[in-house]
């Protein structure tokens, strides 16, 4: 039977089957789960959920004054009553169609996304702590994390991806994770899948490294070049990861073929099967390339990444036989010609950043300038939209900050 409590109510032994209000403010990645841990009971005491539903059939009732467990025999056939803060009308009741996400600026987008980022590092590092220990997946738990990924992207399709390339070297593993979500859904949107699809693309990319939860961590994290020894265990990370989804719960064929496949080519020397062009699922090539994109751009344990612009350029030259075509076109259209955070050169002789992507044109996207190569010095930060008429600025290429001893290129996009 299930009975919505108070947090204040809750105690350990309890097994709880859903917690209100957003999935961001709670302090766990799973969707139920039996409460036996006490620090988890501080944590969500702590936490700003104010109530929650048990289900007293799989786990402990409250206590009444006494101090006994209270009856709920009587119980059964009433109701649940609805939280205050329930985002979904109860079963059965005629739900109206979700409202359209509105666009908005990456500059509102990203204080949003900063907090998802948050919760989805603590989500999936103790996923991938669950699988180490023996635990399976269950699809369902991962789905809201999905579902927050694709909203923000919604809202607006760079602020969450750009921010996220930022990732500290020892969160790779988990947060790389979190960015493949992020860029899968945006490339679905891009190729015009629908809302089921988009949902299959995000959760196959949050799930597509699980695998790595198999590899001895000092070869996950090693700084140095792996020997061949080494090499060999982090190449059986999509069979690995195949197999604890095959193990797992409510795991659909998407993501199950994304994980065994991300490391095909079109040319057929990609592994683990070595698959030719035509069979490699559309979301596998998908996956491909969203994987190579978060990886090349990202710190890592063992290199710096790639500003994100001189990525794509490299990626280009590696299409004809890492990635299908049409994918990689679209991914391009999907995070931008010029992708936020990318500093480019611009006609009158200023280096810029890229802020935001223009809808309109991938040409002429909203750029913060900062400095005149003609000076070689700082100059007073402006924001211009390429898209207006009344500025006649363009964009003539990337740059690298290195060459031009910009150290704090992340900092002046990001904040």
């Amino acid at each position: 039977m299930l009975k919505r409590i108070a947090v204040t109510q809750v105690r350990l032994g309890m097994y709880i089957q859903e917690l209100g209000g957003s999935w961001i403010d709670h302090p766990f990645w799973r969707k139920s789960f039996k409460l036996e841990d006490p620090a988890m009971l501080k944590a969500l005491q702590t936490s700003p959920i104010k109530d929650l539903v048990i289900d007293v059939s799989k786990g402990l009732d409250v206590l009444n004054e006494s101090g006994n467990a209270e009856a709920h025999e009587a119980e059964e056939a009433a109701p649940l009553a609805p939280s205050a803060e329930a985002e979904s009308p109860p079963p059965g009741a005629d739900a109206s169609p979700a409202p359209a996400i509105k666009r908005i600026s990456a500059e509102q987008e990203r204080a949003r996304a900063k907090k998802l980022l948050k919760a989805s590092k603590q989500a999936i590092t103790s996923m991938f702590n669950e699988v180490r220990m023996g635990q399976a997946v269950n699809a369902a738990d991962a789905m809201p994390l999905v579902e927050e990924i694709t909203a923000s992207v919604s809202r607006n399709e760079g602020a969450l991806i750009s921010l996220v390339r930022l990732k500290h070297k020892d969160d790779y593993t988990y947060m790389h994770s979190v960015a493949v979500c992020a860029l899968m859904v945006a490339l679905s949107r891009q190729l015009g899948m629908d809302d089921k699809q988009t949902k299959q693309a995000g959760l196959a990319g949050l799930l597509h490294d699980i695998g790595k939860s198999a590899i001895p961590l000092d070869i996950l994290n090693k700084p140095g070049k792996l020997t061949d020894e080494e090499f060999d265990i982090v190449r059986g990370h999509p069979k690995a990861g195949h197999e604890i989804l095959l193990a797992s719960n409510g795991v659909d064929e998407v993501a199950l073929d994304v994980c065994l496949h991300h490391h095909e080519k079109v040319d057929g020397t990609g592994y683990p099967h070595k698959l030719p062009n035509d069979e490699i699922s559309i979301f596998a090539k998908m996956g491909a390339v969203c994987d190579v994109y978060d990886a090349v751009t990202s710190n890592r344990p063992y290199k710096e990444g790639w500003e994100p612009g001189v990525s794509l350029q490299r990626m280009a030259q590696w299409s004809k036989t890492h990635f299908d075509d049409r994918v990689f076109k679209a991914f391009v259209k999907s995070v931008g010609i010029y992708p936020i955070g990318s500093m480019v050169m611009l006609q009158s002789g200023r280096l810029g950043v890229v802020v935001d992507q223009n809808p309109v044109s991938l040409l002429k996207p909203l750029v913060k300038v900062f400095f005149s190569t003609k000076s070689r010095t700082r100059i007073p930060v402006e924001v211009l939209d390429l898209s207006k008429p009344a500025v006649q600025d363009k964009i003539m290429g990337h740059e690298d900050p290195i060459l031009w001893g910009i150290e704090d290129i992340h900092e002046l996009w990001s904040q």
